[in-house]
């Protein structure tokens, strides 16, 4: 089968699209035919750093067909469409766990599919288990166009947070992303985040902050934040360090909570994925929830979708369409 591969190498892997065997179901696994996979930045770093060690294949998320169901395995049968969140699945096929796949929705197409994982999964894991968040408590997104940035609006507007707050330095971007639940827009690059969240919530501050930017906008998300407030990190696109005023986190008795897979346990990775389901799959039912695609890519192009990706103009998902 094709793969999107990388190779280890002293200035970083080296991405390739490569001819490899198909992975077999083994017992309590689910075997996959990829229709599409969704790119995220992840992919990108990940090559990258990838130095020594083996070639491996890249993917987080992913849409398809079961082809084959291992000894075990309730609940799948072959034929069923299903996406899902596991590595290696940038490729024709690929195995991964039953808890890990969530069905598809009727009438949704591959590309929308492919989408839906690691975006969601991430984004309801940052808001709604470690942001704990309530109907009615405020939210800021920074960093707003990115694909979990996006997920994350339209969590808190589903979930009835008032009001949502998006930031972005692009007003282009902020207008595309307008349908998604925002009620407050914020242009970075010519409005004080602080200023705008203390008037529009009589200074009393926002509730909780998903932040993607990192060192650049932390003291700002300090001061914006209410008594009590939570800022969860889920990635660092403008610094990974920033300093602290220890008497605001002291005052407003602040909790800083940080959310990544990488030191997850398979289960933890298993209970974030059923937990998104139980509550984002009737509202993805529904049609209440869609992420907007910004391109697509033949799997087989994956060079012009990285740099594509990094010139950093995209608004939603990138998707790779596999067959």
């Amino acid at each position: 089968m094709k793969a999107v591969r990388v190779i280890p190498g002293p200035e970083g892997g080296q991405v390739a699209i490569e001819d490899i065997a198909p992975p077999v179901a083994g017992p309590n696994q689910v075997l996959v035919r990829v229709r599409a996979a969704g790119l995220n930045r992840g992919e990108i770093n990940q090559a990258k750093e990838l130095r020594t060690g083996n070639t491996i294949t890249t993917g987080v998320e992913f849409a398809g067909e079961v082809a084959a169901v291992g000894e075990g395995v309730a609940g799948w049968r072959k034929g069923d469409r299903v996406m899902g969140h596991g590595r290696g699945c940038q490729a024709e096929f690929v195995v991964a766990d039953p808890m890990a796949l969530i069905p598809v929705p009727d009438g949704m197409s591959w590309t929308d599919a492919a989408a839906f994982p690691n975006v969601f999964i991430t984004a309801h894991d940052a808001l709604v288990v470690n942001g704990r968040l309530k109907a009615g408590e405020s939210v800021l997104v920074n960093g707003a166009s990115g694909g979990v940035a996006m997920a994350a609006i339209q969590i808190a507007s589903l979930m009835g947070a008032k009001p949502v707050f998006a930031s972005s330095r692009s007003a282009a971007k902020l207008d595309k992303i307008s349908q998604c639940g925002v009620d407050v827009a914020i242009d970075s690059s010519r409005q004080d985040q602080v200023e705008v969240i203390m008037q529009a919530t009589e200074n009393r501050g926002v509730d909780i902050i998903i932040d993607t930017v990192g060192g650049p906008v932390f003291e700002a998300n300090m001061k914006s934040l209410a008594v009590q407030g939570r800022l969860v990190n889920i990635a660092r696109l403008g610094s990974a360090t920033a300093q602290i005023d220890l008497s605001t986190l002291w005052l407003k008795r602040l909790h800083l909570i940080g959310v990544t897979f990488r030191t997850r346990t398979e289960q933890e990775r298993l209970d974030c994925i059923q937990a998104c389901a139980r509550d984002m799959l009737p509202l993805l039912r529904a049609g209440r929830v869609r992420l907007p695609i910004d391109r697509t890519f033949a799997m087989t192009d994956i060079h012009a979708a990285h740099a594509y990706m990094k010139q950093d103009q995209h608004v939603g998902k990138i998707v790779l369409l596999v067959d």
